[in-house]
């Protein structure tokens, strides 16, 4: 692959249009560029989230960073109308990993608040990012054809999320934040 990006500003989005892959332009606030926006402000928390993991997590790191590109993937397809880059077999590796990630870990009996250590606020922040992600595919679904398989990949990615933020307190001894219900309202 040659340079792509040999100019990083064109000045042709000063009028509020984007370019999309197919070479079509679109307004900047559309469905498809908020979630394109949200895809890739995912992605970003998701690579602070691989950043901060310890080296005890490298195989947890290396699935992650596969997922990076799946992600990115996604944001192509989302920038080409009627594109279709993620499978299913992306969604099921998702889900083969959620069970062996989920398998050794306690039964919650509460709910968990985002904290315990930055490493856990940050997962669940990411989680957090990917619904908001998903909403707007979501969104965008409900106006325009969107690859059904993209959408399961961002929900199994936000119970992944949640899950791995489980399996690093566990592993990494680091006690998760249990939500109490304030009685005292009652």
């Amino acid at each position: 692959m040659g340079n792509r990006l040999s100019k990083i500003y064109t000045r042709t989005g000063d009028q509020g249009e984007t370019g999309l892959g197919d070479g079509s332009r679109t307004p900047k606030d559309s469905l498809r560029v908020e979630a394109m926006g949200h895809i890739d402000e995912f992605n970003a928390a998701l690579g602070v989230v691989i950043s901060e993991l310890p080296v005890s997590q490298a195989n947890l790191a290396r699935f992650l960073t596969a997922c990076q590109h799946r992600i990115f993937d996604l944001g192509g397809e989302i920038s080409i109308p009627g594109a279709e880059m993620v499978a299913q077999s992306q969604v099921q590796a998702i889900e083969a990993e959620l069970e062996r990630l989920n398998e050794p870990l306690p039964p919650l009996k509460n709910f968990i608040l985002p904290g315990g250590s930055r490493l856990l606020a940050d997962f669940h922040l990411a989680r957090a990012i990917c619904r908001r992600a998903e909403r707007a595919l979501v969104s965008l679904s409900n106006h325009e054809e969107v690859n059904a398989s993209s959408l399961q990949f961002l929900n199994r990615l936000s119970d992944l999320l949640f899950v791995c933020a489980r399996h690093v307190a566990h592993t990494e001894q680091i006690d998760e934040v249990l939500w109490e219900q304030d009685r005292s309202q009652s």
